[in-house]
């Protein structure tokens, strides 16, 4: 039993540099995870599993283009690049990652919804089961970090307030998408004003 657990949030190669979605120096988050990991008993992952036709990206729409919102299946969506697609090397989880990871939630794998949340799909339509298998693990507490903190990080964060854990995010270690400037700032504000903890790797013991 942990009362506390690290949720590694989508440290996939997709995400890092070179990737296909890639977020700018997404990859300095490794280094953090690891580091914090050591403080942790539970570590736990998210990971983007999409299917290759998922609704979420452009090139499943004719004549869309990425970054373009649109609505889907009655949901606001950003078209993305296609990424993460299952059983690709963009998928999978980065190989310099050392934290002894207990499991892996994975996410985005119904065409009709995104999920950006490692909790819950966009549109709270089906659960991903990580809420309740922290709670058979005993814990109260998560401390999140990864990518990208105006996306995937701040629903993770703020489903976790929601369902009830003390939240805690470690800001140093996510990167941001930033499709407009200052987004993460602005996740960032959103979650503390949620009751999301904010704090530094170095304030983790």
């Amino acid at each position: 039993m942990a009362d506390k657990a690290l949720v590694l949030v989508d440290l996939q190669y997709d995400f890092c540099p070179g990737g296909a979605l890639a977020v700018a120096r997404g990859d300095e988050t490794i280094a953090v995870a690891n580091r914090v990991a050591r403080h942790f008993d539970l570590v736990v992952a998210t990971q983007d599993w999409h299917p290759a036709d998922h609704g979420g990206f452009a090139a499943s729409h004719e004549g869309a283009e990425p970054y373009q919102v649109i609505e889907l299946h009655g949901l606001k969506q950003v078209l993305w690049p296609v990424h993460c697609v299952q059983g690709t090397r963009g998928a999978a989880l980065h190989d310099d990652l050392t934290a002894r990871i207990a499991k892996v939630f994975q996410k985005g794998t119904d065409p009709t919804v995104d999920s950006y949340s490692g909790f819950w799909d966009n549109g709270k339509r089906k659960a991903t089961g990580m809420a309740s298998w922290l709670r058979d693990q005993g814990v109260r507490s998560v401390y999140v970090l990864g990518l990208a903190t105006d996306y995937c990080v701040k629903f993770t964060a703020l489903d976790a307030c929601a369902e009830g854990f003390a939240t805690y995010l470690i800001e140093d270690g996510c990167r941001g998408v930033e499709l407009k400037p200052g987004d993460s700032d602005r996740a960032v504000e959103e979650m503390r004003a949620s009751g999301v903890v904010v704090l530094e790797s170095n304030q983790i013991s």
